[in-house]
């Protein structure tokens, strides 16, 4: 998808100190309780520093969610560690690191993050610790000795995502090659936020976030990265690029393996000036879709995640969002060439990295990982896709392709003739698939042509947008899903697994 929403402006201002103790009884256990304490260890014009210190007073746990409410509207979170720390309006969430979950009787974590605020810092007068309101003391709780009458919202674990690669035109689970189709939805904010100065994502993205994805069968999230925050340039503001941002890559794509989703992690926002046909900006910075891959910049960012996730296979590799080098060259035939060679490309003032380069870049890291690239014309084209196929010394290629109502691809007789086609030799998904007007008649055409070709396909967006503005699945972070998003959750319930 081209366009994206902007996130919120930061908050600047001076800042008080303040601490508060509390204790929660999570329900979920035999004795329960714990003792939160929240302080302000150091402020400047600006900004704060905050350190949590959590103590569980009851039965052991093995992992932990810490939630409060931020008392203004100004405060925010900008950076966390100890922690992995996400900001939905005033709601601040704060999950374990694999490090610090488990927590025995009388033990001890702490978190810590920086802030940012304006007017006044008041502290937080209410923590939750797994879902459940402090309440001062412990609790003893007795199960119940019979079964529910209500079965579960939330489906069962599956355990870990598989293994995926590439046998003839599937995706198979590496251990029993089995086919995977790729069902579920992109996860926006990681190409905008932290180049905005807003932040890491856009929204929730914790494990209560993902239990909420599993609730519409979602196995499948693809994640969009910003290029100049994984590396962290100078374009970038330090609090949310470079290891910041990386952590915070690495924390939730784990996090999906771990809930047996596959996570799909792509470079969608890149560096390189271009004011040509079909410009989405005059930028030099990674803030809107370039035609192509940048030279400078996008062979160290994939060396850095291919180095990041290489050995988990469960993670696909998304070279880059959505090309369009033939409107700058002027034809298919250049711009397929451009795609996959690079170099100079007419109408391109940067150094293009073609796709050849790149799927070099990654298997040097020694990276075995399934690597997907799409075609031409923001991934709609996919006609000569095969005639310029990269080599790939591993054989783990794939190819996408993103359709919209809006696109020239947009009609069954194009999809036979071109992902069709495609799809008789190379695995191919639907890696972003939507509509513009809040409805789902266009897509539920379109879901029913990928089924009877045995084609997954992946939702355009999980975040909480105006649907007539750009195709967006929810209206809250709690599943609820717009018109346009009903459509897909009704067709994950019956072809996901």
């Amino acid at each position: 998808m081209r366009l994206r929403s902007l996130a919120l402006a930061a908050a600047v201002c001076t800042v008080a100190t303040g601490t508060l103790a509390a204790t929660l009884s999570p329900a979920s256990a035999a004795t329960t309780g714990c003792s939160v304490t929240y302080q302000v260890t150091g402020s400047w014009q600006g900004g704060f520093q905050g350190d949590i210190a959590i103590t569980n007073l009851g039965d052991a746990i093995s992992s932990w969610t810490l939630g409060f409410d931020f008392p203004t509207t100004t405060q925010k979170v900008s950076q966390g560690w100890n922690g992995t720390f996400t900001q939905s309006g005033q709601h601040v969430t704060v999950t374990n690191m694999s490090y610090n979950g488990s927590l025995a009787t009388n033990a001890s974590t702490s978190v810590g993050f920086l802030g940012a605020w304006s007017g006044t810092n008041p502290v937080p007068t209410t923590f939750t610790l797994n879902g459940v309101t402090c309440t001062g003391g412990t609790t003893t709780t007795t199960p119940p000795t019979t079964a529910p009458t209500t079965p579960p919202t939330t489906p069962p674990a599956t355990g870990a995502a598989p293994s995926l690669k590439v046998s003839g035109n599937k995706l198979v689970n590496a251990s029993t090659g089995a086919t995977v189709k790729l069902y579920g939805v992109n996860r926006s904010g990681g190409e905008f936020a932290c180049i905005q100065g807003n932040g890491f994502w856009d929204g929730p993205m914790d494990q209560a976030s993902i239990t909420t994805m599993r609730t519409w069968k979602i196995r499948a999230v693809r994640v969009p990265l910003n290029e100049e925050c994984w590396l962290g340039t100078s374009d970038v503001p330090a609090a949310y690029g470079g290891t910041a941002y990386q952590n915070q890559v690495k924390t939730y794509v784990n996090l999906l393996v771990q809930n047996g989703i596959t996570p799909i992690v792509e470079m969608h926002w890149s560096y390189g000036q271009y004011t040509g046909n079909s410009a989405g900006c005059s930028d030099v910075k990674a803030t809107c879709q370039k035609p192509m891959p940048d030279a400078q910049y996008a062979p160290s960012f994939w060396t850095g995640v291919a180095n990041a996730f290489k050995g988990t296979n469960a993670v696909i590799f998304d070279l880059f969002n959505e090309p369009y080098p033939e409107r700058a060259t002027g034809d298919e035939t250049s711009g397929w060439k451009c795609w996959r060679d690079g170099g100079t490309c007419t109408g391109i003032t940067y150094q293009v990295a073609g796709f050849q380069s790149l799927v070099n870049t990654v298997r040097a890291t020694g990276a075995t990982n399934v690597i997907m690239i799409g075609g031409l014309a923001y991934s709609n084209n996919l006609s000569q896709w095969l005639t310029y196929k990269p080599t790939d010394s591993t054989g783990n290629l794939a190819a996408f392709a993103h359709i919209y109502n809006f696109n020239t691809c947009s009609n069954t007789s194009c999809w036979d003739s071109q992902i069709g086609t495609t799809a008789q030799t190379v695995p191919v998904s639907l890696t972003e698939i939507g509509e513009n007007d809040c409805a789902h008649g266009f897509v539920d055409g379109l879901m029913n042509w990928a089924d009877a070709h045995g084609i997954g396909y992946l939702g355009w967006t999980w975040n909480t947008w105006d649907c007539s503005s750009g195709p967006s699945l929810i209206s809250d972070y709690n599943g609820t899903a717009t018109n346009y998003g009903q459509g897909l959750k009704s067709r994950l319930a019956s072809v996901s697994n």
